[in-house]
């Protein structure tokens, strides 16, 4: 990519249409989605919560609002996704007592009174989103001493696909996504206390390009993460994009085969931060009860993908 090059920023409109029909098939691809899903339950594990009310925020097909269902079954669960193709895949269990609310609507503007919820957990959410204005929405929803848990994609994801298109072409095709620290920053500035990040990288493998290609577009982020080659068409290639430059691709991107596979690196932020228990001066905000990364990291096991 040349200095001069734009960053590539995802068409929200068009990401919307690409999650409404992967719907039907996505927790089949969803493979990253599960596992980073995963350990933002277990996390949970060291917070002494009893939330009455827990938004789910960017559910998708919900299968992490089941999770905190059956984890707190007497608290109301609200699965909220703004497409509404990925909220009619999300199955509602047999059980009456077990089931959740569905809420299509946009994470900028959320449809909640203030102070209204005690629990936010987002998988994988943020990338898609603007940080400040989705942080200062949680923050107005959440009660006092309200916990937010959420994940995202860092800079190193697709790192080698970023690499293999600079070589084909002087246009930015892989969107720019914000490190731990700007994430941090965000935090901050919508009045969150004790926010704690950290980062685990895991390495997704195919056999060839097009399985990576054919994974995304299948997880919806087919347009947010990659932009400039249309969706994956006959023999693998891209539509959209001449047969020339997808062969350059193609070959580029070879460069990193390894033990006969291709590597797709993921680097994956965990956040959490709380809700100040009042609208206190900064000091006082510093001392809201939190799990640090020393905590985490030496209570959980490490589950780094390979």
């Amino acid at each position: 990519m040349s200095a001069g090059s734009p960053p590539f920023t995802p068409d929200l409109q068009q990401l919307r249409r690409s999650f409404d029909r992967a719907g039907p098939g996505y927790d089949t691809a969803a493979v990253l989605h599960a596992e980073v899903r995963g350990i933002l339950l277990q996390r949970l594990d060291l917070t002494a919560l009893e939330p009455r009310v827990v938004l789910d925020a960017g559910a998708g097909t919900a299968q992490a609002s089941r999770a905190l269902k059956r984890r707190y079954p007497r608290a109301r669960v609200l699965a909220l996704d703004c497409s509404l193709g990925m909220l009619r895949a999300a199955r509602q269990p047999r059980f009456w007592g077990r089931r959740f609310d569905r809420v299509c609507a946009d994470a900028h503007r959320l449809p909640f009174a203030d102070a209204g919820v005690d629990l936010i957990l987002s998988n994988l959410m943020m990338p898609w989103c603007d940080p400040d204005v989705v942080f200062a929405e949680f923050r107005r929803v959440l009660a006092p001493r309200g916990f937010l848990s959420f994940s995202s994609l860092g800079p190193d994801t697709l790192r080698e696909l970023r690499a293999a298109w600079a070589r084909v072409d002087t246009c930015s095709r892989v969107v720019q996504l914000l490190d731990m620290h700007d994430l941090g920053d965000a935090l901050v500035r919508a009045g969150f206390a004790a926010p704690v990040l950290d980062i685990e990288r895991y390495t997704l493998t195919y056999a060839e390009l097009r399985g990576l290609m054919a994974d995304l577009k299948a997880v919806g982020a087919r347009h947010g993460v990659v932009g400039g080659v249309g969706d994956v068409g006959g023999a693998g290639r891209p539509r959209g994009s001449s047969r020339g430059r997808w062969a350059a691709l193609r070959a580029a991107y070879e460069a990193y085969r390894t033990d006969g596979r291709l590597p797709a690196t993921c680097e994956v932020v965990f956040g959490q931060a709380w809700a100040p228990a009042s609208a206190a001066p900064a000091a006082v905000r510093a001392e809201q009860p939190g799990v640090t990364l020393e905590q985490l990291t030496r209570t959980l096991p490490s589950r780094r993908g390979a």
